[in-house]
């Protein structure tokens, strides 16, 4: 499942990089809207919607979808991977009662720290 969305994520973001390059730009439009008479409103409406705006608008709205998909699959890997299974192995493996080695005592000392 998570593959697959990679893959459709994938193809929306070439596809989103493409189409933007394809439109026209509007540069003009919003830096004579500052001090130019002759230009159209910069938030006003935009006339009618062409087909690369259709396609970019759906193309969009599927890139988020995956965008949001891939995130909420990625948070319940990661938890089940770190909660869930950190619990599991604490469950599993035993405490450990031993007690620490003493060290080794030489058999040539006497065992009093002024005599050597």
């Amino acid at each position: 499942m998570v593959i697959v969305l990679t893959i459709i994520h994938v193809l929306m973001c070439f596809a989103i990089i493409a189409i933007v390059l394809l439109q026209s730009g509007k540069g003009a439009d919003i830096g004579s809207a500052f001090g130019g008479a002759g230009s159209q409103a910069v938030f006003g409406s935009m006339g009618t919607p062409t087909l690369l705006g259709k396609v970019t608008t759906g193309v969009a709205i599927v890139f988020t979808i995956t965008s949001f998909s891939l995130a909420i699959l990625a948070k319940e890997r990661t938890f089940s991977s770190t909660v869930i299974d950190l619990k599991k192995k604490d469950a599993s493996e035993p405490a450990s009662t031993a007690a620490p080695d003493k060290p080794a005592s030489d058999s040539h000392s006497s065992g009093d720290p002024a005599t050597h």
